[in-house]
């Protein structure tokens, strides 16, 4: 059974992201299409499991949007105006609808990285 989640980390202070704000997108040519918005929850995960459980996982193009520095801001960390890091966006496929795909991210405000997770 195929599904998409993602689990964000706050490496600043140790912690799941709780609270942060995410945007999952289908990318289809040059159009964009807003799946789902979400705020992780005290896990750093989305509350309602899945992103895309087995009857939404299609083959194609996706993009998670991570709101890093409202995030930051919001737990009265000071950052400079532009931030350096304000939105992370992950551009990934999906080649097998019935295949598990997990995104982690791992960020502060001023580094992320991310990897197909397990």
């Amino acid at each position: 059974m195929g599904h998409l989640s993602t689990h964000v980390l706050d490496t600043m202070n140790g912690c799941p992201a709780a609270g942060m704000q995410v945007t999952l997108q289908r990318l289809d040519g040059a159009q964009t299409v807003t799946l789902t918005r979400f705020t992780l929850n005290a896990d750093g995960r989305n509350e309602g499991g899945a992103l895309l459980d087995a009857k939404g996982m299609a083959v194609g193009r996706y993009r998670l949007l991570f709101a890093v520095a409202p995030y930051f801001r919001g737990l009265g960390v000071t950052l400079p105006d532009p931030p350096f890091i304000d939105t992370v966006p992950v551009d990934f496929g999906i080649a097998d609808a019935a295949g598990r795909y997990h995104v982690p991210l791992l960020v502060s405000p001023w580094a992320y990285s991310t990897y197909r997770g397990s």
